[in-house]
């Protein structure tokens, strides 16, 4: 039984083998069937891939040989139109080119024509040439002939002949340099006054100050002829220490009722009049009273005189001096110049400098400190040498004033020539400040002698009849013959004494040359 069950299971097992293997087979023989059937659906379409591409590649083959075609065609085109457009340009160039030619020829022909005219005028010019050669050694065969016959006739050399055209011709020459400078100047002048006027005129409105015309008189009055006696002392001791201690004299004359007080500097002249004015009021007058007296007094002056140049400085509005310099400008308050007192003219000079600065478009601050340090050498000039220009610009350097204030203080009279702007400013501000009615005024011996040597150089000139100083010497009238000098040498005479009364004289302002030329024609009916 387990045998046959055995073989039973070993049939089964064969028979399972045995239909493994036929489904193996048969899976093999499927999927063999199944490849060959992809491959040829794949090589199918691969064919049909190679065909639609071949179709399209005939297309594009088509497309591009017909665009190529219509290309070509328009290239044929464009250049045939390119060929006819230089065709044309080539016939007008031709044209043109024609047409030069013929110009050219008719230029030639014409160039032709004028070398054979110029060639004429040529010969022309050469047989006029020879014509002028002969004519000019006639004539100056001619020419000696007449001049030798003019000699005889005047009796004349040649030598005397020729000074007497020269003479001729220089007297022409004057004349006509006379005309020419009287013209000039009038036109200078007339733009020069317009302009001045408007300055000076501007300048004067804004700043007028009062003019009074002082003078330092040193006097002191005394209640009565018997302080005379006091003041002088036994044997003189108390005028002598008093003038010792001062440095003035004191002149005790008959007088009544005042002693004078004589010094050479303003300032110690002002100390003695006070202290002898404290002197009478207090009564106590001997020589150490005096000394003291004179000591407090010098204090209160010079302070009096550093507060008036402070005063100054600050009614000008001129910043940054020292007091040194503060002290001789109050200093100038006891100075006066033909009356007038220096410290005011000072102050006054300062606004007209700045003014006339302003209305010219220039640094008015600069004028204005120029302007009040211009008379600074008159506070000093007692104890050194030289012009009070010169010594106040070389004071003023120890202070390192500017270039420009230096050369406005040393240049202010004329002694220097200006470098800058300010310079003739302060002189014409000077000049206003002097000139006008009071400010000034002179002695009169100083004040005839400046008349007399007026006169003296307006007759100095040839021509010149007679010469009078007017309106208190600030005008000269100048008559001259007519028959010597004619009315355009006259502005040239009237310039030069001008000129020479400005070398030859010092004077405050300005002095008018007024010439009269006048010809008076007289006949008598009989």
């Amino acid at each position: 039984m387990d045998a046959v069950l055995m073989q039973i299971d070993l049939q089964a097992g064969l028979i399972g083998l045995i239909c493994f293997v036929l489904g193996v087979c048969l899976m093999a023989i499927i999927h063999q069937m199944i490849a060959r059937t992809r491959a040829k659906t794949i090589a199918e379409d691969h064919q049909r891939q190679i065909d639609g591409a071949k179709r399209e590649a005939e297309n594009i083959i088509k497309t591009a040989q017909i665009e190529a075609a219509a290309e070509v065609m328009k290239k044929r085109e464009e250049l045939t139109a390119e060929a006819n457009r230089t065709r044309a340009e080539l016939r007008e160039n031709e044209t043109r080119l024609s047409k030069r030619e013929d110009v050219l020829e008719r230029q030639t022909e014409l160039l032709q024509q004028q070398e054979k005219a110029v060639k004429s005028q040529e010969q022309e010019l050469d047989r006029r040439l020879r014509n002028v050669e002969t004519k000019d050694k006639q004539l100056t065969v001619l020419i000696a002939q007449q001049k030798n016959q003019l000699l005889k006739i005047t009796g004349m050399s040649v030598d005397e002949a020729r000074q007497l055209l020269l003479k001729r011709l220089e007297d022409e020459c004057e004349h006509d340099m006379s005309a020419l400078i009287q013209r000039k100047v009038e036109e200078a002048k007339e733009i020069a006054d317009n302009k001045c006027r408007e300055v000076i005129s501007a300048a004067i409105q804004r700043y007028a100050a009062e003019q009074t015309c002082e003078v330092t008189v040193s006097t002191v009055d005394i209640p009565n002829d018997d302080m005379k006696g006091r003041i002088i002392g036994r044997e003189g001791r108390n005028i002598r220490a008093f003038e010792k201690a001062t440095g003035v004299d004191v002149i005790v004359d008959d007088t009544p009722g005042m002693v004078v007080v004589s010094g050479f500097n303003p300032v110690r002249r002002e100390v003695a009049r006070l202290s002898m004015e404290r002197l009478i009021q207090d009564g106590r007058i001997h020589p150490s009273r005096i000394e003291e007296l004179v000591a407090q007094t010098r204090n209160d002056v010079n302070h009096k005189v550093l507060q008036l140049g402070k005063d100054a400085a600050v009614e000008t509005n001129v910043r940054g001096l020292p007091n040194k310099l503060l002290s001789l400008l109050g200093a100038l308050s006891f100075r006066t110049s033909y009356g007038q007192n220096v410290l005011r003219h000072s102050v006054e000079v300062a606004f007209l400098s700045q003014v006339m600065a302003d209305e010219l478009g220039l640094d008015g601050s600069v004028a204005r400190r120029a302007g009040l340090l211009h008379d600074i050498g008159k506070a000093i000039d007692h104890d050194v040498e030289g012009s009070h220009p010169a010594i106040g610009a070389n004071f003023l350097k120890r202070f390192n004033e500017s270039s420009v204030v230096l050369n406005a203080v040393a240049g202010h009279h004329g002694d220097i020539l200006p470098d800058n702007p300010f310079t003739p400013l302060v002189a014409a501000a000077d000049a206003i400040s002097a000139s006008r009615p009071g400010a000034r005024r002179e002695t009169l011996e100083r004040y005839i002698k400046r008349l007399e040597k007026l006169e003296e150089i307006a007759t100095s000139f040839k021509g010149v009849e007679s010469a009078y100083a007017i309106q208190a010497g600030r005008e000269i009238r100048v008559i001259v013959d007519a028959n010597q000098i004619d009315d355009e040498s006259a502005m040239k005479v009237a310039r030069d004494i001008a000129h020479k009364v400005e070398q030859e004289m010092t004077y405050p302002g300005e002095i008018q040359v007024t010439l009269l030329r006048e010809v008076r024609c007289i006949e008598y009916a009989k």
